[in-house]
């Protein structure tokens, strides 16, 4: 089956937090045999910030941000059994949306995939003409990477056919455990950029802890915080690049999880961040949200903390063997339930049913073996790297053209890019 997939982007993390779930379950779809072109616009200089190249498991359409290119690529949702937009594109979001359901063959399968249900639903709230109401009566499921019930009823309230969480997960294959890298030592680690709608939980969770722990050492990344008045024992590296993140992860004797107000608010939302650290068997401390249990238990394979003084209790009262054996523990629990192959296979199970088709076979099984000693490690270093975070944009105006890549799998279209993006929207 081919599946016409319009994202922000595969090819670039750059301000898109959701790369690492496209990538993760758009290759698991491949490898069941699904045809997947993915459509993303030249916009914010993500293309400018690629951590990858076009893979062999998609074709990668790269459109200019232009009315023209826009029509031309919408044009080929007709060939598709499968079309998707989903949330915080940043350029012609309504048009995307209004375009697959008029572009699309009547029996092809039509889907709205929210990356950020909590700001979607607050907004759609707001507003009664808001362009995903609008088209909810001609969609066939909303799919969303978070949100668990509240999302669902909120949604099938709204009018969705059916909503279903595709949640985060682990791709084994780009997220594990690697050697320590001194550049990352520090006590406690925190990964994200600066939003307005968490920099005042990481005050709390991060900056409180580090204050109440002046003996200890506390690094900080993503884009941002160069301005931001922090403790003395705060060190901060700027963009941390995808290719890194496992070291970021697998180096500090703990790292920290701090989700957006929506998504901490709403519960059942697990960042790939999350999923991210415990695939580098990290020992993953992370703010209260309801449904964590449903991923990792609390105390043997995560470390919750309500406030910033928790995050300073269980800095204070961690060893390295605790942290190992809380990084191993959580390894083994998203291998065996929160890998993309699980999140593959219920998506495949989805558009099965709804389509009328037989299953497919599996697919071949990765295996990530835990690693049983890994090092801690405090200390100093600086390295510059690439944002994490998946943040809805503003537009701009192309036209499709071909140009080198991985032989026929790359269009790439002419005209510069945007400038950068606004924090509004989804943030991974």
């Amino acid at each position: 089956m081919k599946i016409a997939f319009y994202g922000s982007s595969l090819l670039s993390s750059y301000w898109n937090g959701a790369a690492t779930y496209y990538r993760g379950l758009l290759r698991d779809l491949a490898s069941r045999g699904y045809d997947i072109t993915f459509y993303e616009p030249d916009a914010f200089d993500r293309q400018q910030h690629k951590d990858m190249e076009a893979p062999d498991w998609a074709r990668s359409v790269v459109y200019d941000a232009t009315p023209e290119a826009l029509r031309g690529v919408l044009e080929e949702a007709r060939q598709a059994d499968i079309v998707v937009k989903a949330s915080g594109v940043g350029v012609f979001d309504a048009e995307l949306l209004q375009g697959i359901v008029a572009h699309s063959r009547d029996d092809a399968l039509k889907i709205f995939w929210d990356v950020d249900a909590a700001a979607t639903l607050d907004e759609m709230r707001a507003d009664d003409s808001h362009p995903v109401r609008r088209a909810l009566p001609s969609l066939d499921m909303v799919l969303t990477y978070g949100g668990g019930p509240p999302v669902i009823d909120a949604y099938e309230g709204f009018g969705a056919r059916r909503c279903v969480p595709v949640y985060n997960a682990l791709d084994p294959t780009t997220h594990h455990p690697v050697a320590p890298n001194p550049a990352f030592a520090a006590d406690l680690a925190f990964l994200g950029n600066r939003l307005p709608d968490r920099e005042a939980r990481v005050e709390e969770f991060f900056l409180r802890a580090a204050a109440a722990l002046p003996e200890r050492s506390f690094l900080i990344g993503g884009n941002g915080w160069e301005s931001k008045a922090m403790p003395g024992n705060v060190r901060h590296l700027g963009h941390v690049y995808t290719h890194q993140h496992n070291a970021f992860n697998c180096t500090p004797l703990a790292v920290l999880n701090v989700a957006r107000d929506s998504m901490a608010h709403i519960g059942f939302s697990p960042a790939t961040r999350v999923f991210e650290a415990a695939g580098a068997a990290a020992c993953l401390i992370t703010d209260a949200w309801e449904g964590i249990e449903q991923f990792l238990t609390p105390d043997a394979e995560v470390l919750v903390a309500r406030d910033g003084q928790d995050v300073a209790d269980h800095v204070a009262a961690l060893t390295p063997d605790r942290a190992r054996a809380v990084g191993q523990a959580a390894l083994r629990r998203v291998l065996a339930e929160h890998t993309y192959a699980h999140r593959g296979e219920q998506v495949d199970a989805l558009f099965r049913e709804v389509l009328g088709r037989e299953p497919a076979p599996a697919p071949p099984t990765v295996r990530a073996e835990p690693v049983e000693a890994l090092s801690f490690s405090s200390g100093a270093g600086d390295k510059e790297g690439q944002p994490f975070d998946n943040d809805a944009v503003r537009t701009s105006p192309g036209r499709p053209q071909p140009c080198r890549g991985h032989g026929d799998r790359v269009i790439r279209a002419n005209g510069a890019g945007l400038g950068a993006p606004s924090t509004a929207g989804a943030g991974a």
